[in-house]
């Protein structure tokens, strides 16, 4: 069964699992072919080997558990009841339509109850799933859901705001362009003040 409508996926490579480096290396080579070079000439021929150690840190999220980043939570607050806040995060993903950068920045907040997380922990779940190939909706509800199931807070802010490069180098070709999506749950999606609040503070 092909995924991908047009396309002929040969029998040989309909097989589940991680290609290995050299595939991977060999695939690069192919499309440097494709494009129109020779992936022997004394310019490229690292290249196969740059590009798959970049998609390694490219898409490392594939292999970090976003859950177990929020496991470790801290009970002594002193009261503190107010909510948390981390601003301008900054967020380098890929969309999966076309593979090519997303780079933005994100914010994220929560209303604790009773327990508090590490701030870096935040930032590291942002992370994760923008190391993946990506779609901006889903990125945002992502990094919410999974801090608000793990925390259960009594609330939570996630706001992303991106340039897309499927739209400014290709295609319609409109830089300068930035995509903004939210997710708020909780407090921040049921009162009013409490979202009014977040959105002056991030700004």
């Amino acid at each position: 069964m092909n995924a991908t409508p047009g396309i002929i996926v040969p029998a040989a490579c309909q097989i589940s699992g991680r290609p290995s480096r050299t595939e991977a290396e060999l695939a690069v080579r192919t499309l440097i072919r494709w494009a129109g070079d020779d992936p022997d000439r004394e310019g490229l021929l690292g290249t196969p080997d740059r590009v798959v150690r970049s998609y390694e840190e490219f898409f490392a999220g594939y292999d970090q558990d976003p859950v177990e980043m929020l496991a470790r939570t801290f009970e002594e607050t002193d009261g503190y009841d107010e909510m948390v806040i981390l601003r301008d995060i900054t967020l380098e993903s890929h969309c999966e339509h076309h593979m090519v950068p997303i780079v933005g920045k994100c914010h994220v907040a929560y209303l604790p109850d009773r327990r508090v997380v590490g701030i870096s922990k935040l930032a590291r779940v942002v992370e994760v799933f923008a190391k993946r190939l990506q779609i901006q909706e889903k990125l945002t509800a992502q990094v919410a859901n999974t801090i608000n199931e793990v925390l259960q807070p009594k609330g939570v802010a996630v706001i992303v705001e991106a340039a897309h490069q499927c739209m400014t180098t290709r295609g319609v070709h409109k830089p300068g362009v930035t995509m903004v999506t939210s997710r708020m749950l909780g407090v921040f999606r049921d009162d009013p003040t409490t979202r009014k609040e977040f959105m002056s503070l991030i700004r």
